[in-house]
């Protein structure tokens, strides 16, 4: 699919809603989900999970797979999943190799209401890299499709690649296997290439949407679709942090982004807005940002964007991510480790 390039001017209005702190903790809040309509499952980066319960305010640690907390790696994004009468829990991780490499990596274990059962890695990536940033690592799943980011893990040319999972979308089966379909035989989990560290991904109307960190400049909103490639590093809207260009801005074969961002403003964990405690937000997208400080609202009309604005600038925290809640709010977390609930 190809996408214009669309030039948004930042809207600015009189914003009431309030931020309600929930919970405290100690540490970077990566990821976050709920298991009914009272408890949240959310992950420390450090290397710990914990069960919240919203209506007593305690956390409880859980089990969770053995990690290798280095640089930005750690234990990373979470998803409560029900299937065929049973209730899982997936975890993202960066797990060391036997070669003392660090990967991108997928858990699953059964949920019984309390605790994390029959804890087992279901797929480990080929991003093998002596760097420890740019992981990636969240997931979604539509259907029987389970997709999970990679990032280039800091070895940006091997995101042109199809043969390995560096700066890709992958997409397998909720068991961990591949996909049938998937459009590379040589790599038959990769579903897209060409992304430098998509670190926010959801759906809407069937679609799948991600967002992704450029280097100085260059956060990428876009729409995945099968086999396409997404540029990096041969096109960004990015530069090198010292200055120079790193590619082009476009070039043929290779896809647009639906929004790009200059200055950056760290795109993290995101959702599309199900809920309807705030009804004039229903079916935008909601975006946290790290070097932003800020969760940006993008509405969509039609399909289209139509305008977006920077939330709760004032607050001086680097929001991680954005979840939809089981009663209708939207809930936020930190890098300082809060969740606050949007009132």
């Amino acid at each position: 699919m190809k996408i214009l390039f669309i030039t948004l001017i930042l809207a600015s209005s009189v914003f009431s809603q309030k931020l309600e702190l929930v919970h405290k903790d100690e540490g970077v809040i990566w990821g976050m989900d709920f298991v009914d309509d009272n408890k949240i499952v959310y992950t420390l980066r450090d290397g710990r999970a914990k069960l919240l319960d919203l209506k007593t305010k305690k956390a409880k640690a859980i089990n969770h797979p053995k990690v290798e907390a280095v640089g930005q790696g750690g234990l990373l994004d979470v998803l409560f999943h029900k299937h065929n009468g049973k209730e899982y829990l997936y975890f993202s991780f960066s797990e060391k190799t036997k070669e003392k490499k660090v990967v991108t990596s997928l858990a699953r274990g059964e949920w019984d209401g309390t605790q994390v059962k029959n804890l087992k890695t279901i797929f480990s990536s080929n991003a093998h890299s002596d760097t420890t940033r740019h992981f990636g690592s969240r997931i979604v799943i539509m259907e029987d499709q389970l997709f999970l980011t990679v990032g280039d893990r800091g070895e940006r040319d091997e995101a042109q690649k199809v043969t390995s999972h560096n700066g890709t979308v992958l997409r397998m089966k909720i068991d961990g296997s591949p996909y049938p379909g998937n459009p590379f035989k040589k790599n038959p989990y990769v579903f897209s290439y060409g992304h430098r560290n998509p670190q926010g991904m959801d759906i809407k109307d069937g679609k799948l949407f991600t967002a992704e960190m450029g280097p100085r400049g260059g956060d990428e909103l876009n729409i995945i679709e099968k086999g396409n490639n997404y540029g990096w590093p041969e096109i960004t809207y990015g530069k090198e942090y010292w200055g120079p260009s790193i590619g082009k801005e476009k070039k043929e074969g290779m896809e647009q982004p639906l929004i790009n961002w200059t200055p950056s403003i760290s795109p993290s964990g995101m959702a599309f807005y199900t809920g309807d405690k705030i009804k004039k937000w229903k079916g935008d997208l909601f975006i946290g940002c790290l070097s932003g400080e800020q969760v940006r609202r993008i509405d969509f009309e039609d399909g289209k964007v139509k305008s977006q604005r920077p939330l709760f600038e004032d607050k001086d925290e680097r929001f991680r991510d954005v979840l939809n809640g089981a009663d209708g709010s939207l809930y936020l977390s930190t890098d300082s480790g809060k969740i606050f609930r949007v009132n």
